[in-house]
């Protein structure tokens, strides 16, 4: 967040590892963790709406085609907007409070939530909105790139519930289909964390989307809609491993002492297996 906001005329970082190490060395290791109450809030919602609207999805479309991964991932993306938008609102201002202080001096927010409802009660619905579209425009087509990315992977490798290694390959795909996600969609990326971020200090810059996009790209080139995809990447690979991976395990599981047959088992992937 931190890169895509910063200003370009006078930036505070050079890229991931020079923010990694100013942020430490400027604001402690807590600096790292500014924001983490609102992922900790949203992100067990977001991945139960995610998981659930995908598997049933797909079994409402029928068949377990690739364009149908795309649909039902699509679908998912699209839904979990309304709990990502507000989360990722207060995550971002929280993120850019206190840039570079070590004690804040001035502390608009005690915490997330704090921060969603000062948003709230100055701004409204709208307010705590801010961002929806550019929200909405970046996670459908992205979440579909990720469940069909995941599904591709998983049948190439030949995930067997009896295989050994069933578990690194279960990581590896979901690593694999977290990095395509956020590749398919980043510039929009970009631009929702600049809409997000805009205000904050009181200074409003944007009016929109078209505007944003426009500004940005004449004021910094098209390497702006690149601004921090390294450390997007980083931390994409890890944590889709761990969620896709648990998320199959358990579900295999849960089969396992069911007796669940196959259509009928959750929303991951569905092939021709005991998986």
């Amino acid at each position: 967040v931190r890169l895509q906001v910063q200003n370009v005329e006078k930036p505070l970082y050079r890229g991931t590892f020079h923010c990694f190490q100013s942020i430490i060395k400027q604001e402690s290791a807590f600096g790292l963790y500014k924001g983490i109450g609102s992922p900790m809030m949203g992100l067990t919602f977001i991945n139960a709406l995610v998981f659930g609207v995908q598997g049933n999805t797909l079994r409402a479309l029928g068949k377990d085609t690739p364009l149908n991964q795309f649909l039902a991932g699509s679908a998912a993306g699209a839904i979990q907007c309304i709990i990502c938008c507000p989360m990722e609102l207060a995550k971002t201002r929280m993120q850019l409070q206190g840039t570079g202080e070590y004690k804040l001096k001035t502390k608009n927010y005690k915490n997330s939530l704090d921060c969603l409802v000062k948003i709230y009660q100055k701004e409204g619905l709208r307010g705590i909105n801010r961002g929806m579209v550019s929200t909405f425009i970046r996670e459908t087509p992205s979440f579909g790139f990720y469940f069909l990315t995941y599904d591709c992977m998983t049948r190439y490798l030949g995930c067997e519930a009896e295989d050994s290694y069933v578990i690194p390959k279960l990581l590896f795909s979901g690593g694999m289909s977290g990095i395509v996600s956020w590749l398919s969609t980043y510039p929009v990326d970009v631009i929702k964390s600049r809409l997000q971020a805009d205000g904050v200090g009181g200074v409003t810059q944007y009016s929109g989307i078209l505007d944003c996009v426009r500004k940005s790209y004449h004021e910094e080139g098209w390497r702006v809609f690149t601004r921090g995809l390294t450390s997007t990447l980083l931390r994409a690979f890890p944590v889709n491993a761990a969620t896709f991976a648990t998320v199959t395990v358990f579900l295999m599981y849960m089969r396992s002492e069911d007796n669940l047959p196959e259509c009928e088992a959750g929303p991951v992937i569905h092939q021709p297996s005991s998986l």
